[in-house]
């Protein structure tokens, strides 16, 4: 199990569904009737030309143009199209988002294996599939939107930062802020986890002593151990060429003492010391990263503002609300994981062991749920009047049922953040945890409209670094994300209605 594994079993219901979808949807639907068209005008040369309803920047197009190129020759060969500008076809261009969706979860299957490089191969190929499913991943790559393209440049970006390409991992990064601007936010969360990676070298995420749990219980399992590593060392040859010993090279008195430090103030002071010693290092490797997020600044100095159209329905807001609903959502998603009959004693008894700072932790917490969905709940027009999105209804008949109902999803918030935050305990460090928490609320609280798309990548993120070990967890999360993925493309595709005021078929989307 591997790659070519993962690549076969994606593309099992990728070239099918996306015949299906082209069949009975042949024309550009909701964001496509802007994307599309701005493709085209590309294919025909005419890069003049923008769409000022279009709110990203043109690196989907410019992708979309490299794709077209690759399939002209053949296609002009066999004379199936006259021209370059008629390869540009509905079908061509959501194709290639269908080919982001197999690269993406290769990159997902390489990232596992070098944050787990202990895990097995079908259970790493597994994990990677089940992220393949994810819902709003999966529906949106049969489609000519920005996300899937958006969340593959993201993951290139880190997996090369991983693997300490970190001038070739800010020029992917800087192909990710091209594709969605908001990207910047992850590109400074890429070089902080580089950075600390670099200055907590013994302090790895890749190996926990979590992971090795069952290699160290009996002589029998530790006897094992040499197989794994020389796993370990395999892998991160074929990767790297290189092996760092102090990273990977597990020994039988070592893997189980592998743990995070302390506390984020230890690891914040462990981080700075370091960073003085090492300053001309770090400023080396991490200076293209720099140079990324300068150009971003001077983007929007010459811009005016982070979108490119359509700004007056995409100011800046202060919609704090948004992270209260990523954490749900994402708990639901991670269903198996996190809603369990064991998680609530175990939040529990991680609380009791600190118990006057958990009171002040959780009365902290509970405080700002309230006064985000209190002051900082954003309805945005689009919300309300669009009725072929789930969020319309889940704002219309969950959290505006009552007036009390936002206060008493309050609890539902904070139980999942706490439990996701108590997930990525287990396996990160403190500080990365509460750099992933800010990334997250910088890409999410300045959005007005509750998109569940745009927790796609802190969904990924989160996913990759949680440790799903368990194969009954995986399959579970595969069957759930199955029957919502066959749900909503059912509805989709089988489910159009018509609007009295407007003209056309309507279709039920994310």
């Amino acid at each position: 199990m591997g790659r070519k594994e993962v690549v076969a079993i994606v593309g099992i219901w990728v070239i099918p569904i996306s015949l299906l979808v082209n069949r009975i949807v042949p024309d550009p639907y909701m964001d496509e009737i802007f994307h599309i068209p701005q493709a085209q005008q590309y294919c025909n040369g005419n890069f003049r030309s923008w769409d000022p309803m279009i709110t990203t920047p043109p690196g989907l197009y410019y992708l979309s143009l490299a794709y077209i190129a690759a399939l002209f020759p053949g296609m002009f060969f066999v004379q199936a199209v006259p021209s370059f500008a008629a390869v540009c076809s509905t079908a061509a261009l959501r194709s290639s988002n269908c080919i982001l969706a197999v690269l993406c979860s290769i990159l997902a299957y390489e990232i596992i294996i070098h944050l787990r490089p202990a895990l097995d191969d079908r259970k790493a190929t597994l994990y990677a599939v089940v992220l393949a499913l994810y819902p709003l991943h999966w529906f949106f790559s049969f489609l000519y939107y920005t996300d899937v393209a958006s969340l593959t440049a993201v993951l290139a970006m880190y997996l090369a930062c991983l693997n300490k390409k970190y001038t070739f991992s800010a020029l992917l990064g800087a192909s990710a802020v091209v594709i969605r601007q908001t990207n910047i936010v992850w590109v400074l969360f890429v070089a902080c986890s580089g950075i600390i990676e670099v200055t907590l070298p013994h302090q790895t995420d890749s190996v926990k002593a979590d992971d090795l749990n069952a290699s160290v219980k009996s002589t029998d399992q530790i006897s094992h151990s040499s197989s794994v590593k020389q796993r370990l060392t395999l892998r991160k040859r074929k990767s790297s060429g290189n092996v760092d010993a102090d990273k990977y090279v597990i020994s039988r008195t070592s893997a189980s003492v592998i743990t995070p430090m302390s506390g984020l103030l230890p690891e914040i002071q462990a981080i700075i010391l370091t960073s003085w010693h090492k300053k001309w290092e770090l400023l080396v490797s991490f200076s293209p990263f720099l140079f990324v997020f300068l150009t971003f600044v001077g983007f929007i100095l010459w811009n005016g503002s982070i979108v490119l159209g359509a700004k007056e329905a995409h100011t800046v807001s202060p919609h704090f609300a948004q992270v209260m609903y990523f954490s749900l959502v994402s708990a639901l998603f991670m269903l198996p994981l996190l809603f369990t009959t064991s998680q609530p004693m175990d939040l529990l008894r991680s609380f009791w062991k600190k118990k006057l700072f958990s009171f002040f932790l959780g009365f902290l917490a509970f405080t700002a749920a309230f006064i985000s969905v209190h002051f900082f709940s954003i309805a945005h027009p689009y919300l309300l009047a669009d009725n072929r999105h789930y969020t319309f209804y889940l704002w219309r008949k969950i959290i505006k049922a009552h007036w009390s109902m936002k206060y008493l999803l309050v609890p539902l918030y904070v139980y999942s953040w706490f439990s996701i935050i108590h997930r990525l305990g287990k396996y990160q460090r403190k500080i990365w945890i509460l750099i992933y928490i800010l990334a997250t609320a910088a890409v999410l609280v300045p959005a007005p409209l509750i998109e569940f798309r745009y927790y796609t990548i802190p969904f990924f993120f989160l996913m990759l670094h949680s440790h799903v070990d368990s194969y009954l967890s995986l399959l579970l999360l595969g069957i759930l994300y199955t029957v919502l993925n066959v749900f909503t493309m059912c509805m989709f595709l089988y489910r159009p209605f018509h609007w009295d005021h407007e003209p056309g078929v309507q279709r039920f989307i994310w």
